[in-house]
């Protein structure tokens, strides 16, 4: 399922250590503290557990959103170039 996650976290050093891991899940960053892409049901929960790893403090939130088929057909965005929502896992997991 289409996940989105997004985050508000004030320390660089945790916000760039969820990046990367975000990346490591095989999202994409689709804003500066937003990635998008496909998670199974097994891979968005471990994440979740994963988490609070990255909140320093009582300000930080992460928000993950999976999105349904019809939300994903819905999604708009508006830019200069067209910008197309991640539709297929690009991380193969060994």
């Amino acid at each position: 399922m289409q996940t989105l996650v997004i985050y508000d976290i004030s320390s660089n050093r945790l916000r760039d250590r969820l990046a990367k891991r975000l990346f490591d899940y095989g999202l994409q960053r689709v804003q500066l503290s937003a990635f998008c892409g496909e998670l199974n049901f097994h891979d968005r929960e471990v994440l979740l557990k994963e988490l609070p790893n990255f909140i320093g403090c009582e300000r930080d939130r992460i928000y993950v959103v999976p999105l349904c088929d019809r939300c994903v057909r819905l999604w708009r965005a508006v830019a200069e170039r067209p910008v197309e929502v991640a539709r297929e896992r690009e991380v193969e997991i060994v």
